[in-house]
């Protein structure tokens, strides 16, 4: 995969996460940002804050009630996961 395929598609699964999360919006934004425009050697620690911030989110949800909100989230936080495995940019643990 290309440099630019991945940071790309990082942005997208972000992108998604922004425009589903009740809270958070803006740090995931803010991480969109530094996505596109940091080095792809910041992949792996971009990848692992996104994962983080899904939580979040996803936890916020549930403490809220949100089931709807939560499933949306949840099913973008595993696509998130499952994109930095197979990028090699997350340990498969």
């Amino acid at each position: 995969m290309t440099r630019e395929y991945l940071i790309g598609e990082l942005s997208v699964l972000l992108e998604r996460l922004q425009r589903a999360a009740l809270v958070r919006a803006e740090d995931v934004g803010h991480l969109r940002e530094q996505v596109e425009s940091r080095p792809a050697s910041w992949l792996p620690v971009e990848t692992d804050r996104a994962l983080a911030l899904a939580d979040e989110v996803c936890w916020d949800s549930l403490s809220r009630g949100d089931v709807g909100a939560f499933d949306g989230q949840a099913a973008i936080s595993a696509d998130l996961r499952l994109f930095g495995i197979c990028a090699r940019l997350l340990d498969d643990q």
